[in-house]
């Protein structure tokens, strides 16, 4: 018997592949295990539209903060600063700091900037305001994923359906607290906004209505712990979440939850600029539209950070700074559709495919003991380990099995022995000629070794193009696909191949290749 590398690597491939599969198998509480689909353990399925004229209004609205900003930094005087869904309109009072204003307001794509004497106007052309829209959909799911991540939820489903839909299927949910913890934090808008109280008209804000705050340039908004109290802020606010970048979970001196956040340079500058030129006043801390604290500034704010405490419970501070730290939603989303997936569809689904992987496999196993006879054996020692290895990599990488992700691992099975059917045929062809087993073992898998790459190869591209273009099951299928067409690559080719070599010389002793190739001669 002849040791060779081929088979140091093959017995290496399958410890591997045992020990890291066992927890899958097992479904032990330690280890890394492959996490079933939707489709195979139940949980959650939504359909979600997006409100994405709110988008073009919440660009809008920034626009306007900026120019605030600009124009309170270079101490330019503007006046009638207001702002509608599509366009925003002021007026500079010193016609010499127009020139100022119109290098500023060039560096604001998608705008269109018309002059009538000292009144500007900026407004979005309907390009840029297409492109708005389809970025608040494209925005809200790599929000709502990467909330969903951070929530602890194992490959979740977020896709793109239609031009402003979104598909949303979140495996594991099965108590309607965790449905109910995890719709909210999908839903949540995230919206913070610092926003100026106007200290001159809050007295009267309990007499005032919506139209009559407009014309002061001013909002009413609730107190998030008692909405009967009213705040009057200015609508254009200081500044928003898109200058966060960081919110983490905190507790006050009592214990009490709240939610600590930082500001990028930009906002650092504002919050810092603000505070110190309004000191004695209030400035408010708003998310959602609601009002969390409205402190008085003391003296100037400087560091870029701050905090937003409200009657919290652990849970809900901690699911909120993720709602913050992962972004505010630049449109709303409402629920279109929504479908709970029972755990029972998901047995009945993995009997039925484990029914057909094990049927498949048993089949395969013994059609070749019968018709290759110990050169059948060898095959189904490597399409064992071919399974041990797909399982094995599948638990490392945390991977999703869904049922289209069974059929690939089905499939699998039938790519792995077909190589290995190729092989046999090939030696058998060779022993036929004469050959002597060694050149008929070297040859027969030097000639089958072009079409079992091309087959193999072709497959994995296409899994690749899948993998990239598909959504959701698709994916799932993809990823096996890929993963066995590699193992068994290894296990087919240099497995096989191996034992072989480590056989050779017990295999020419013999000659008796009925019982080694299931041939006469």
């Amino acid at each position: 018997m002849k040791l060779n590398y081929r088979i140091v690597i093959f017995a290496l491939a399958i410890i591997f592949g045992v020990a890291f599969s066992i927890p899958s198998l097992t479904q032990s509480k330690t280890g890394k295990k492959i996490t079933l689909g939707l489709d195979l353990q139940g949980g959650l399925h939504m359909l979600l539209g997006v409100k994405t004229e709110e988008a073009t209004k919440s660009r809008i609205k920034s626009i306007a903060a900026s120019i605030k900003h600009f124009a309170e930094r270079n101490d330019i005087l503007i006046d009638g600063l207001t702002f509608d869904d599509k366009s925003v309109k002021f007026e500079v009072l010193d016609s010499d700091d127009i020139a100022k204003f119109d290098i500023f307001l060039k560096k604001i794509e998608g705008s269109v900037i018309a002059k009538h004497g000292s009144i500007i106007s900026l407004t979005l052309t309907p390009k840029e305001i297409k492109k708005t829209k389809q970025e608040a959909v494209s925005q809200a799911i790599e929000t709502i994923r990467n909330r969903l991540d951070q929530f602890g939820l194992s490959e979740p489903v977020v896709a793109r359906q239609g031009k402003d839909k979104i598909l949303v299927e979140l495996a594991g949910i099965k108590s309607q607290a965790d449905e109910q913890r995890a719709r909210e934090l999908i839903s949540r808008a995230a919206k913070l906004e610092l926003m100026a109280v106007d200290e001159d008209r809050n007295a009267r804000v309990y007499n005032m209505s919506k139209a009559d705050a407009a014309e002061y340039g001013d909002v009413i908004l609730p107190d998030a712990k008692n909405p009967s109290i009213k705040y009057l802020v200015h609508e254009i606010p200081i500044l928003d979440g898109s200058m966060l970048t960081d919110a983490n979970m905190g507790f006050d001196k009592n214990n009490r939850p709240l939610i600590n956040f930082k500001l990028n340079a930009e906002g650092a500058d504002i919050f810092g600029d603000f505070t110190g030129k309004n000191v004695g006043k209030r400035l408010a801390v708003v998310l959602d539209g609601k009002v969390y604290s409205a402190p008085n500034i003391n003296e100037r704010i400087g560091g870029g950070s701050g905090q937003i405490s409200g009657n919290y419970t652990v849970m809900e501070a901690k699911d909120l700074a993720i709602a913050l730290r992962s972004g505010a939603l630049l449109a709303p989303i409402y629920m279109m559709e929504k479908r709970s997936v029972g755990p029972s569809l998901g047995a009945d689904s993995i009997r039925e495919s484990m029914i057909a992987l094990i049927g498949g496999f048993v089949l395969v196993i013994l059609f070749m003991m019968f018709y290759y006879r110990l050169a059948g054996v060898i095959a189904n020692i490597a399409l064992v380990a071919n399974l041990f290895i797909l399982l094995a990599v599948m638990s490392l990488f945390g991977a999703t099995l869904t049922l289209p992700g069974m059929a690939g691992i089905v499939l699998t099975v039938g790519m792995a022995v077909d190589a290995n059917v190729i092989i046999t045929e090939r030696i058998r062809e060779l022993i036929y000629e004469g050959k002597s087993m060694h050149k008929a073992i070297e040859e027969g898998y030097a000639n089958a070794m072009r079409a079992i790459l091309d087959a193999n190869i072709t497959t994995l591209i296409a899994s690749v193009v899948l993998y990239a273009y598909g959504t959701g099951a698709i994916k799932g299928f993809a990823v096996t696909m890929s993963i066995g067409i590699m193992a068994s690559m290894l296990t087919a080719i240099l497995g096989t191949h191996g034992i072989y070599q480590l056989l050779e010389d017990k295999i020419s002793k013999s000659k008796n290749n009925k019982l080694w190739f299931g041939i006469k001669g």
